[in-house]
């Protein structure tokens, strides 16, 4: 399946000395920040997305530490190596947890064109419960379908949490960090967001549905093992792609000036 080119709208001030392949990367990128924020996912200024550049070198844009996703812009991301090492001349930081978090799955994963992580409170009340993920819900099946999880190691600060972090994620699309929160792998900025969706929605259906005490019903598993199947159906293929116009003209309306 092939992702549907974004079709955000391009600053009418590009810098010069960056393409306008980069440039739309970083359009998407920074919206994807502001809808975080739009939706309520944000945590002050303590996680992260990720997108990583065309090339061979794993390069990767992140957000400049300190500043309010509802304030990030196109012009503001940092782009940095696996290192670590800034490759232009911002004078932001970045947050060492997300440089190794976003660093490890952007090295492993050839498919990791945008990470994405957050610490919604839904996530990690459900991140928090010993089932995890339940299949209460329609949306539950697409993140069912593709899910793993990784067990606390406190804040990832320490390098070599990195190969149990990737073994973890393995293949799939949805990682459930218990006791932390929820994270997506998109092979695009749509993608990512878009699965970030579904993830949440999933994790705030089932926060209700359990608050009450009383029984539920649960999907059997031979409909999760049918729902990436009706996921490109119902998507034209064009995964987070589909929805992301909409998405871009609901930001316009809330809070422009991403493309900057």
């Amino acid at each position: 399946m092939n992702e549907k080119l974004s079709t955000s709208s391009m600053s009418p001030v590009r810098p010069q000395h960056i393409s306008e392949e980069e440039w739309r990367l970083r359009v998407d990128l920074a919206a994807c920040y502001r809808l975080v924020a739009l939706f309520g996912w944000d945590d002050l200024i303590f996680t992260h997305i990720s997108a990583r550049l065309p090339g061979p070198n794993h390069h990767f844009l992140i957000n400049p530490y300190g500043w309010g996703f509802d304030e990030i812009t196109a012009s503001s991301l940092v782009k940095v190596d696996l290192l670590g090492q800034k490759l232009d001349d911002s004078p932001h930081d970045i947050n060492p947890a997300g440089f190794t978090i976003h660093s490890a799955i952007h090295a492993a994963r050839e498919d990791a064109q945008c990470v994405l992580h957050v610490h919604s409170v839904n996530g990690v009340a459900v991140s928090a419960q010993e089932h995890g993920i339940l299949p209460l819900s329609q949306h539950s099946i697409f993140v069912l379908a593709s899910l793993a999880y990784h067990d606390y190691e406190g804040v990832a600060l320490v390098e070599d949490e990195k190969p149990r972090l990737v073994k973890d994620l393995g293949d799939k699309r949805f990682l459930m960090l218990r006791n932390h929160g929820l994270l997506t792998v998109g092979r695009s900025v749509p993608e990512a967001f878009v699965a970030m969706y579904f993830m949440e929605t999933t994790c705030m259906i089932q926060v209700r549905a359990t608050a009450g005490g009383g029984a539920t019903r649960q999907i059997g598993q031979s409909i999760i093992d049918g729902a990436q199947a009706q996921w490109e159906q119902v998507t034209r293929g064009a995964g987070g792609g589909l929805a992301w116009p909409a998405l871009l003209r609901r930001l316009d309306r809330r809070n422009p000036g991403y493309a900057s």
